[in-house]
This record gives C-alpha cells, structure tokens and sequence, in this order.
C-alpha cells in the first residue's frame, strides 16, 4: 500500500519518522534553517527549487541526506552526532517540508 501511495502521489514510499524527523530538525537545524530559510546563506533555502539547484545531487533523500551526514561549507557535519535513523528521518522531513 506505501508503495502504491508512492507511486499514485509521486512520493517514495516513507519507511521514515516524520514526526522524529521534525522533532531532530527542531533540535540541530532549526537556529539556522527557521522556516525553511537559511540564516547563513540567505539564498540556499531548503525549499524545492533551491535544493534542485545547489544541493549536491538535487532534490532527493539520499542528496539531503548526505548533506547531512558530511555536511558542506558553512554546514556542519552531523553524521558523528546524529544516527542512521535520526539522520534518515530529518531527511524525509526536509524533503516533505520542501514541496
């Protein structure tokens, strides 16, 4: 049924948290990322097309969640302090908060 949901709602199926992913956004990214916005470079919202442009890997899971395991420029790295799941979840929330 998730697949389908998936498919039908053009979304990949979410094995994610979201309410833990917003819960980990609020904690380690929401002082700079308030909003969707960015406090530090003010025109890398993590918005749909701003993410499309200059995340590494575009507007996808894997890129944002690679981003925030290795981090990249002024972002931190959060691979150390976040786990997998955490990590994975924040990612699905980012995502969805995006569209």
């Amino acid at each position: 049924l998730g697949l389908l949901a998936a498919v039908v709602g053009g979304r990949p199926a979410l094995a994610a948290d979201l309410e833990n992913g917003e819960t980990v956004f609020q904690g380690n990214c929401a002082a700079c990322h308030a909003g969707g916005n960015n406090s530090i470079a003010t025109e890398k919202k993590i918005k749909k097309a701003e993410l499309e442009k200059y995340l590494t890997g575009g507007y996808n899971i894997e890129a944002i969640m690679y981003q925030v395991t290795n981090g990249k420029n002024s972002m931190p790295a959060f691979g150390e302090k976040l786990g997998p799941d955490d990590i994975e979840d924040v990612a699905n929330y980012v995502y969805n908060q995006a569209d």
